[in-house]
């Protein structure tokens, strides 16, 4: 007999909030007509004319994984979508019209550093490596706001399973893309560009880490961190690094963007925690995007019981910011 053990962010399916109420997907696709205004509304979000042309736009919907839920409503996609950080465009939250510069195809991944075979794929090549799945996850930003997107993609296990590191790589680096043609915040020449982050490889192999393609049932938006992005739902928001063109594989552990800039406001690790402030304000709890309510932070913002194992024994590393 397979007895299903419930894990620590999942609430009975009573009382998960009904897809229908923000997604509407499947209804979405097959045209319903209580469906037509919201219809209306979603194609202009930004995004939906290149969500219309991607050559990936046939992989959507992908199918959900009911592993993950949730104890909050997704943030609905006109909010989410036209709030966003993307510091390749800049320090206000509304880049997403300047981040429709970007062009993402054609789009290469380059794998490299400590494995069998270094190698370069573009991201349609990639897709077709991988099995995509959705997966509802909560967002949380190190500024104290939070959201829970409806994310598609694939697990950043595959990602190494393709790499194939070599035993002694301990860390995996990640980077952007470098177009400040595009991208004016580049042009900021004080800022260590391009974009950087890096996890263990304990970290890149944990069931929750997720390479993003997608997101509300079609294709991943630009200010989301087209056309391949990373989700990393118990550390801070700026650990999931967006517009990914490297991974690279090490012994030594890579110094990520915002350490660069404020090494004693960002650490490598970044892990939520409600108890241990950024040195400017209080982590003790979060604005909910939508609703503007304000709830507690928690620890690993909810997802302890699948990743607190991995920072045992860490005496002396600061592990939540």
């Amino acid at each position: 007999m397979l007895i299903k053990r419930r894990q620590g962010w999942e609430i009975p399916e009573s009382q998960a909030t009904p897809e229908g109420i923000f997604l509407n997907r499947r209804a979405f696709l097959s045209g319903t007509a209580a469906l037509g205004a919201s219809i209306a509304t979603s194609a202009m979000l930004p995004g939906r004319a290149r969500a219309e042309t991607d050559p990936s736009a046939h992989l959507y919907p992908a199918e959900r994984n009911e592993a993950f839920v949730l104890d909050r409503a997704v943030t609905p996609e006109e909010i989410n979508s036209t709030y966003n950080n993307f510091y390749e465009f800049g320090s206000h939250k509304q880049i997403y019209t300047y981040a429709q510069k970007l062009p993402i195809r054609p789009w290469e991944v380059r794998i490299d550093g400590m494995v069998d075979e270094e190698m370069t794929l573009g991201i349609d090549e990639l897709l077709a490596r991988v099995s995509l799945e959705e997966r509802l996850y909560r967002h949380r930003c190190v500024e104290a706001w939070a959201m829970a997107i409806p994310w598609s993609g694939f697990a950043l296990a595959d990602l190494v399973r393709i790499a194939s590191p070599k035993a002694g790589a301990k860390y995996l680096a990640m980077e952007t893309f470098f177009n400040p043609d595009v991208a004016s915040g580049q042009r900021q020449s004080w800022n260590p560009w391009p974009y950087t982050e890096a996890v263990t490889m304990a970290e890149a192999t944990n069931d929750l880490a997720f390479l993003v393609t997608g997101a509300y049932g079609k294709p991943l938006a630009k200010q989301f961190g087209a056309p391949l992005r990373l989700a990393l739902p118990w550390k801070y928001g700026f650990k999931s690094i967006k517009s990914i063109v490297r991974f690279t594989f090490t012994d030594v552990r890579p110094q990520s963007f915002w350490e660069k800039i404020g090494p004693s406001e960002y650490g490598f690790w970044a892990n939520v925690n409600p108890d241990v402030p950024h040195p400017r304000w209080s982590q003790a709890s979060e604005r909910i995007l939508g609703t503007n309510e304000t709830v507690p932070t928690q620890l690993f913002n909810g997802y302890g019981e699948q990743v607190a194992g991995m920072y045992a024994g860490l005496d002396g590393e600061k592990l939540f910011m």
